[in-house]
């Protein structure tokens, strides 16, 4: 079994440096800090995790609290959740994963005990009932996700108001001015899901600013659902030229009942999708889209956790922050002019 000892020579640090990047008592130098976990990693260094946490008071675990809930779309929160996983290892961190719907209890549970040294927290809404008891506690804990009041929080998410901007601002440049979004399910707004309702946000105020009338529905993830959805569109808005959809389940059936009607994409109706790369690009069409980077979202949330277990540690004021990844819209074969405008003022496929 490799020792403490082992990876200090093969870092080519003292013993007592190696402790030090293990409890975070110190403040390490970032080079030092790589070079330690790397020799770890390298030599598959695995401290007791009873004798450490005696010593430490640090259990090296990050608790990440995912409720499962069936209107959610389960592969972007498992790619999120291993991303905290692989990057936590890294760290020299285990990922002790909640997936249960206890919210402030869980957490009470989590704290009390002593079981994790931080917390990363996902579907986050605006009001969620967590956020107090993060405030409160003062234990390290990184959102993913944006609740309306992000005062004394650090958060971390992609920028979705911008995100229904761009999928506005693309299809109002094709000359579309009646557009539908096709969104969650019912009960992600009834909650308040922080993404959900900020990207409906970005939708209609880019679309008032461009003069552009649009009709948001939720959906259920089911091809049922769907129809019945799309059904409605088209009888309460007949002249609807382009869809935005964010609910990543229903983007087959939709493209499948779109063709059952006799409606060409992108020649009758334009389409542009809120979902991971993967499920734009594997379509009959390649869909316009903006990408969902889940994996940078959980690779961030990390980082930014163990600065403040860090900064925990040495007693340094622990800076609280919003970070925003920004949104790239991919052009691909799903979109296209409306009725009567020229296809050279449309920007050509694959453009960014």
């Amino acid at each position: 079994m490799v020792t403490l000892a082992e990876v200090a020579r093969h870092a080519g640090v003292s013993a007592s440096t190696v402790s030090y990047v293990l409890s975070g008592k110190r403040t390490i130098s970032a080079q030092t800090r790589e070079r330690v976990e790397r020799s770890i990693r390298e030599l598959g260094y695995h401290p007791n995790a009873g004798a450490r946490a005696l010593a430490s008071s640090r259990s090296n675990i990050i608790a990440l609290m995912m409720p499962l809930r069936t209107e959610m779309y389960l592969p972007v929160m498992m790619e999120i959740a291993i991303a905290v996983a692989t990057t936590a290892r890294e760290h020299a961190h285990d990922v002790l994963l909640l997936t249960g719907q206890e919210g402030p209890e869980a957490m009470r549970r989590v704290a009390g005990s002593g079981l994790a040294d931080a917390m990363i927290l996902m579907d986050v809404e605006l009001e969620d009932e967590r956020l107090p008891l993060v405030r409160e506690t003062r234990r390290p804990a990184v959102l993913i996700g944006l609740p309306a009041d992000t005062g004394e929080l650090t958060c971390v998410d992609l920028d979705f108001a911008e995100t229904g901007r761009q999928c506005v601002t693309h299809l109002a440049g094709l000359g579309h001015r009646e557009i539908a979004m096709v969104g969650e399910a019912a009960a992600v707004y009834e909650r308040r899901t922080g993404f959900a309702e900020r990207t409906i946000l970005g939708v209609r105020e880019r679309a008032a600013e461009l003069g552009v009338r649009v009709l948001h529905r939720p959906c259920e993830g089911t091809y049922e659902s769907m129809a019945g959805t799309l059904s409605r569109i088209f009888d309460e808005r007949p002249g609807t030229t382009a869809i935005i959809v964010q609910n990543e389940e229903v983007i087959g059936p939709m493209l499948s009942l779109l063709r059952q009607q006799g409606r060409a994409v992108p020649e009758d109706i334009s389409v542009v999708a809120v979902c991971p790369e993967q499920v734009a690009t594997q379509q009959a069409v390649a869909l316009t889209s903006v990408a969902i980077p889940a994996f940078e979202m959980g690779r961030r949330a990390v980082e930014l956790v163990m600065a403040r277990v860090r900064a925990e540690a040495t007693g340094a004021p622990a800076a609280t922050h919003t970070e925003l990844l920004p949104p790239t819209l991919t052009v691909r074969a799903s979109t296209g002019p409306a009725a009567g405008v020229p296809v050279a003022n449309a920007p050509s496929a694959g453009a960014r």
